[in-house]
């Protein structure tokens, strides 16, 4: 051991360095623990939906006895206009109905089956598609169509099963040849097209087609007369918001859908933020004890530091002991917190595991985390070493 080393040492505070340690270990614990639950439980209250973003959430109007007695159930542009002052919406979007007659025909294996059923669009700003697969172009042979996975699970397991139809799968649905047959509500007119399914939707409980195709065959086939809009779809802060609720009670509107879990997904996200805040907390106050118990140490030995530093030592050379201790006190901090994290991940893995199909949170964030705030804490502490040594020559 260096002559340096040896003076330097002897009123070394083992018992401030543990303490930082320590608490520098409870701070990083808390903060990368919530961290990886988070990532870990989000799943179970998120789909696997690829075409509507988390954050768009379907909203219509309650039926009531006045609707029923023909009364329009529709959104007004001052209802719309209401909306869109709210401080959690960020954009809205419209539901198109189809102004005209919609029957598919389905052919496998030379049967066929045909059924009425209806078209709907909304802005492909809300579609998550890529262009190609989702793309119209008037004069086209065929249009693209997602449709809500509710109604294939109630083909293979309600019509199928009753009928003596064939199940089909997502896969084998798409791939089966399917005509349209658009005719106009107060004429003659027919148009058939060719259609093909490019997407399920768990959230979406309708058959979208572009919102492009929807206003040509309005335009030939529809009645002219303007409607309302039944349903719309919002583009909010946070789902789970209890804002958005109480605005929706209020006003007679109903979320489509499940909202528990919106909502538990909201809770989530905020009992992490008060986790995470509390990490951060202790770990700043473990930072700041380090800092005292350096600077304290530093202190009794300025005496010693000046003289070697008037012996010719370097600087660097100078303040080494302290930077090691630094380094090592931190790092091991940090090794602690990850040990404990995954102590804690192997105790509710496998309970979480059993209630959601979808994949964990990444295994990289959490330790990428705890590596850039030992970083931090590391680099801060070093700069006033550094500084201390500079000041101890003067």
């Amino acid at each position: 051991m260096k002559l340096s080393d040896k003076l330097l040492r002897k009123n070394m505070s083992t018992a401030r360095i543990v303490g930082f340690a320590l608490s520098n270990f409870i701070g990083l614990a808390i903060i990368l623990a919530g961290l990886q639950f988070f990532l870990d439980a989000r799943s179970l209250w998120e789909d696997e939906d690829s075409f509507i973003k988390k954050d768009y959430i379907v909203v219509n109007k309650r039926v009531t006895a006045n609707n029923t007695l023909g009364f329009d159930s529709g959104f007004t542009p001052d209802d719309i206009a209401d909306l869109q002052l709210q401080p959690w919406l960020r954009k809205v979007g419209v539901f198109t109905a189809a102004d005209f007659r919609v029957a598919a025909t389905l052919s496998q294996q030379g049967r066929e089956m045909t059924t009425s059923m209806f078209l709907e669009s909304i802005p492909d700003e809300f579609i998550d598609v890529a262009d190609a697969s989702w793309r119209y172009t008037p004069g086209a042979g065929s249009v693209p169509i997602i449709i809500s996975k509710d109604y294939l699970t109630l083909y293979n397991f309600g019509f199928a099963s009753s009928t003596g139809m064939p199940q089909l799968s997502e896969r084998l649905m798409s791939s089966i040849p399917m005509t349209l047959t658009l005719s106009g509500k107060n004429s003659d007119k027919t148009i058939e097209i060719r259609s093909c399914i490019v997407g399920y939707s768990n959230r979406l409980n309708t058959i979208l087609v572009p919102e492009s195709f929807m206003a040509q065959m309005n335009t030939q086939l529809g009645t002219g007369r303007p409607r309302n809009p039944s349903r719309l779809i919002l583009d909010v802060s946070s789902p789970g918001d209890v804002a958005i609720t109480q605005y929706l009670d209020s006003h007679g509107l109903e979320m489509a859908g499940d909202k528990s879990g919106s909502q538990a997904s909201f809770l989530l996200k905020i009992v992490t933020g008060i986790i995470l805040a509390i990490g951060s907390v202790i770990t700043l106050l473990s930072f700041f004890i380090l800092l005292l118990s350096i600077s304290l140490l530093m202190e009794k030995n300025r005496d010693k530091m000046h003289t070697l530093l008037m012996l010719g030592y370097p600087l660097k050379e100078v303040g080494a002991p302290f930077r090691r201790i630094i380094f090592i006190a931190s790092t091991a901090a940090l090794l602690a917190a990850l040990l404990a994290v995954l102590l804690l991940r192997v105790y509710y893995g496998e309970a979480l595991s059993g209630m959601t199909t979808g994949s964990t949170g990444n295994l990289w964030l959490v330790p990428l985390t705890g590596i850039l705030l030992t970083a931090a804490i590391i680099i801060f502490n070093i700069l006033a070493v550094r500084k201390k040594v500079i000041e101890s020559f003067r």
